[in-house]
């Protein structure tokens, strides 16, 4: 009986210790993917100065849509949080669909060497951030569920480790096409 106490405490404390460690693991894998998301949301922002600058020739009335391009990528490089980050990110979206709309009404931007690398540049940049959404949502997800299972949800509830929010479309605005009207 004395040998079998010391025993079980033993195997208790190694499956502590792995689920600790699986948890870590876990963290520390939504915060590279955060990262990998939180570099591409950079480039895309990056990006704005040269496509404002490439629209202003052709759209001197539409001061406030690049203003509010200059000021979402100003805002961007003082926010500090994923939260903010992830605000912001909705707001660029529907200020892009708005420089798109611009450019309909321009034939001669939309055949601009550079605005056309602009739209590359952004459409990969996109592609690259629902890549790395996709990654981060998958890492969220087995986070999370680590966190709701047994045994680990009781590892993790003794040290206090907190559910992760996965990376969503909050505005239904964004979702739907932006119209274009002459």
């Amino acid at each position: 009986m004395w040998i079998i106490i010391p025993i079980i405490l033993v195997v208790i404390i190694v499956l502590c210790v792995l689920c600790y460690n699986g948890l870590v693991a876990s963290r520390n894998k939504v915060k590279e993917e955060w990262s990998g998301i939180d570099v591409q949301l950079e480039r895309r922002f990056d990006l704005i100065p040269n496509l404002v600058e490439t629209v202003k020739g052709y759209a001197k009335h539409e001061e406030e849509t690049l203003t509010k391009l200059t000021e979402l990528r100003t805002s961007w490089n003082e926010a500090n949080t994923a939260q903010e980050k992830l605000k912001l990110n909705h707001d660029l979206n529907g200020a892009l669909k708005s420089i798109y709309a611009v450019a309909e009404n321009y034939p001669d931007l939309k055949a601009s060497d550079n605005f056309l690398q602009l739209q590359v540049e952004l459409k990969n940049t996109e592609d690259k951030i629902a890549s790395s959404r996709n990654n981060y949502n998958s890492a969220v997800n087995t986070y999370n569920t680590k966190i709701e299972t047994i045994p680990t949800n009781i590892v993790a509830s003794l040290f206090k480790f907190e559910k992760a929010d996965l990376f969503e479309v909050e505005n239904e605005e964004i979702r739907k096409n932006v119209k274009v009207s002459f």
